[in-house]
């Protein structure tokens, strides 16, 4: 499905509160962002990737989730939000039952256990482009990343393992009703952790982005 074009929220007008209140220390209000395909992939840097020193291991996933005590880790947590048909759950957040939509090759799938989470922006691919200067508790938090939609995925297992670690340059969906919303998450989850693109891949973003008129990235700033 191809993101919708929305407004740009304007940013918020920052308050000036005395030193001494515990409002001094909060944070601003991320505001996500929306822009055109084209001016996002722009807006992303270009440098030479590096894959010296990655190993998968650096990223610990999957975790306890963004709902610690519901007893489902991360790849559960996934699959639940993006049922078709909501599976039951059991003891140990087994999931049974339940249908998915994996929008890269156009397949119905169940069950639970036939899907992959793929990481959007792999993490072999988040190492080359900036996760390796990254704390290991922010690439934890990168790999298990549920703050934005398109940053994990539910998808057959087939699709996700063809697909691997590579960027846009080496392989893009199956399906070609899914190219423009591939394009655009892949844009959206640099954008939001500020992972940079080489060259080639600038490329072939940008060659999408000239087909897929009206097409928007929408991101919101990773904490």
């Amino acid at each position: 499905m191809i993101l919708m074009r929305a407004v740009a929220a304007a940013a918020a007008l920052a308050l000036s509160f005395p030193a001494t209140t515990a409002l001094a220390t909060e944070r601003p209000a991320v505001v996500p962002q929306v822009l055109p395909m084209g001016v996002a992939v722009s807006a992303l840097p270009l440098a030479v990737e590096d894959r010296t020193g990655y190993q998968r291991t650096s990223f610990r996933h999957w975790n306890a989730g963004d709902q610690p005590d519901d007893g489902c880790n991360t790849r559960a947590e996934v699959l639940l939000s993006e049922a078709v048909v909501e599976p039951e759950i059991g003891p140990g957040c087994t999931l049974t039952g339940g249908v998915w939509w994996s929008y890269y090759d156009e397949q119905e799938v169940t069950p639970a256990g036939a899907l992959d989470i793929d990481h959007m922006v792999p993490l072999a691919e988040a190492w080359d482009s900036g996760a390796s200067a990254w704390t290991a508790a922010r690439r934890e938090a990168y790999a298990n990343d549920q703050g934005q939609p398109s940053s994990l995925v539910a998808v057959t297992a087939r699709s996700n393992r063809s697909k691997a670690d590579q960027d846009p340059a080496q392989w893009l969906p199956p399906s070609p009703d899914a190219l423009c919303r591939y394009a655009a998450e892949w844009t959206a989850t640099k954008l939001r952790w500020g992972l940079a693109v080489d060259e080639a891949e600038q490329h072939r973003l940008l060659d999408i982005a000239a087909g897929c008129g009206g097409t928007d990235v929408e991101f919101t700033p990773a904490p």
